[in-house]
């Protein structure tokens, strides 16, 4: 059978490809997530570890969203390929931090599609990033808080485990 043509698309070829990057960039931050629950539960961290499960589907559900959105505008969306992610850290709040660092490198490729955007006058795909901008705005604050445990109560002592207790209550207020 032979292919369809797809009726042209408004979708710039540089958009196209920010916005794929952006598709693998997901998939790779659901990925350290995955990891990351995987080291807290063999640390004995049962909440973080139910944590960063809850971040990786987020993560998932991001790539789809922008997935999606490259096939309805007419676009080229490519399965990405994850590299192998870091499995060990060497502390409870060193995962914390690759969190926070990842969200922050997030936040800048969804600037640069942004900027991009209106570069090429893409409004559509401007007006469909505007989520992922507000999005970020939580994700890092989120991170941060989490950061910021570590510092409120400290490790000493039963520190961590009750740094492990509060993490449950970041983002269930927003």
């Amino acid at each position: 059978m032979r292919d369809l043509l797809r009726a042209r698309t408004s979708l710039k070829e540089e958009i196209e490809i920010l916005l794929n990057n952006q598709v693998k960039m997901e998939a790779e931050a659901s990925a350290k997530y995955l990891a990351m629950a995987s080291w807290c539960d063999r640390n004995g961290f049962k909440n973080s570890a139910a944590y960063f499960l809850k971040q990786s589907d987020e993560e998932r559900g991001h790539m789809l969203k922008i997935f999606n959105y490259i096939m309805t505008v007419g676009g080229t969306a490519v399965s990405p390929e994850v590299p192998a992610v870091k499995q060990e850290f060497a502390s409870f709040r060193s995962v914390f931090e690759a969190a926070l660092q990842s969200e922050i490198s997030v936040t800048q490729s969804i600037n640069r599609i942004v900027t991009q955007s209106r570069r090429e006058e893409d409004y559509a795909t401007e007006n469909f990033i505007q989520w992922f901008v507000n999005e970020q705005i939580e994700e890092e604050d989120n991170a941060r808080r989490a950061i910021e445990l570590f510092d409120v109560i400290g490790e000493e002592g039963t520190g961590r485990y009750h740094i492990d207790k509060a993490i449950v209550k970041i983002g269930s207020d927003n």
